[in-house]
């Protein structure tokens, strides 16, 4: 894909010069005029990087730069000033409003060239490894990471935790080929990654065959346990109804809901995790559970009870845990 080049210059010369030199370098370039177009245009244009001049008609590039800068949208465009203001004042300035170059009028297309190529780079670059790093830990967690060192733990008082497990899945495993296996494994936690995030959840690890998420952290929320418990019912109904090609395979699922410590500990390969009884419970509960069915604590039960329908199951003897009323959750109730 071509990358998209703003200009934001007012010279028609050097407009003309700077487009030709950037089409013929395969780039896709868009041209404002003065400070104020170009703050309009961005909407439009959505650039990749932006080439700004200093000296022009209305706001200058300086205010230009430090208004893009603000934008929470924005502000992660690579500017360039490309400008004849070359003193070590007018510089400073530059890098002081936000931009990552200065490149000096009269400009030399090659260096031009290598300079915009080096920061798109880059922008890809930091751009990756923050796909990367949200693949691994929630946006505000990831962003207070960035900002201290040593442990990140908090503790929520209403949180709610899952776990699906794969019935069956290690005696189908000594059958598979590691190939074949990861596809089954991916086909089926890929779908549930969907899901997790149509209902704004937060995935916390595969543990080999099982399949764990949270609700209500990092960011608070009163509707996680609806939330929560619309996406068991979903993921049972999507597995059962695609099961066909995992063959003996089935789906166990608990809910729990109560207080939790999450957080991020260690240095290396981390990840954003969460403790507690409540995490525990939940385990137990798909454990203890039955296939096909979203097994849930009596704590759940009291806090859906008007919204959903249930079946009793009696009290279950939870492993760690001791006795419990628990119930199968079978669906929302209708309005």
């Amino acid at each position: 894909m071509e990358s998209r080049i703003l200009i934001i210059e007012d010279e028609p010369a050097n407009i003309a010069m700077l487009s030709e030199v950037l089409l013929t370098a395969g780039y896709h370039p868009s041209v404002a005029t003065s400070g104020e177009q170009g703050l309009h245009l961005l909407e439009h244009a959505r650039p990749d990087l932006i080439l700004l001049d200093i000296m022009m008609p209305g706001i200058d590039g300086y205010e230009t730069c430090r208004r893009i800068k603000a934008s929470s949208q924005w502000r992660g465009i690579p500017v360039i000033f490309l400008t004849a203001k070359t003193e070590t004042k007018d510089i400073v300035r530059g890098f002081e409003a936000g931009a990552v170059d200065y490149v000096a009028k009269p400009f030399h297309p090659r260096e031009l060239l290598a300079r915009v190529h080096t920061h798109l780079s880059l922008d890809h670059l930091h751009r990756e490894n923050q796909r990367l790093l949200l693949n691994v830990l929630p946006a505000s967690i990831a962003d207070q990471l960035k900002k201290q060192t040593g442990i990140i733990a908090q503790r929520f008082d209403d949180a709610s935790v899952l776990f699906a497990d794969l019935a069956g899945f290690t005696a189908m495993s000594a059958r598979m080929g590691p190939s074949e296996l990861l596809q089954l494994l991916n086909a089926v936690f890929s779908g549930f990654d969907e899901l997790v995030g149509k209902y704004g959840l937060e995935k916390i690890k595969t543990i080999g065959d099982a399949y764990m998420v949270a609700g209500g952290l990092p960011d608070p929320r009163n509707d996680h346990l609806e939330a929560m418990a619309r996406l068991a019912l979903e993921m049972n109904a999507n597995f059962q109804q695609t099961s066909s090609p995992f063959g003996t395979l089935n789906l166990r699922i608990g809910l729990h809901t109560g207080s939790v410590i999450a957080g991020v500990i260690g240095v290396r390969k981390f990840i954003y995790d969460v403790w507690g009884d409540t995490v525990n419970t939940a385990s137990r509960l798909e454990s203890h559970g039955v296939t096909g069915r979203v097994h849930v604590s009596d704590a759940v039960y009291e806090r859906l009870k008007d919204r959903f329908e249930f079946e009793s199951r009696g009290t279950v003897e939870l492993r760690g845990r001791g006795p419990m009323q628990t119930y199968f959750l079978n669906g929302a109730r209708r309005s």
